[in-house]
């Protein structure tokens, strides 16, 4: 079987943490933030982690990263 490719996409848009969840940035911080408030702007801050619904899409697009 020949190697399954990584999609380049996830692979600068996701990243994993020790016991396998999958982290991304926060939505909604790119422009237009003088219209969010204060606590949107605070709590968007930093990475989350995906629910796992959503990260086991973002597992098959990166298959050696696990």
């Amino acid at each position: 079987m020949p190697k399954m490719k990584t999609k380049s996409a996830a692979k600068k848009r996701f990243s994993f943490t020790a016991s396998g969840r999958v982290k991304a940035g926060v939505a909604g911080k790119r422009h237009g933030m003088i219209k969010r408030s204060t606590k949107f702007i605070r709590d968007a801050s930093g990475t989350m982690l995906l629910n796992d619904s959503d990260a086991k899409i973002v597992k098959k697009y990166m298959p050696y990263n696990r």
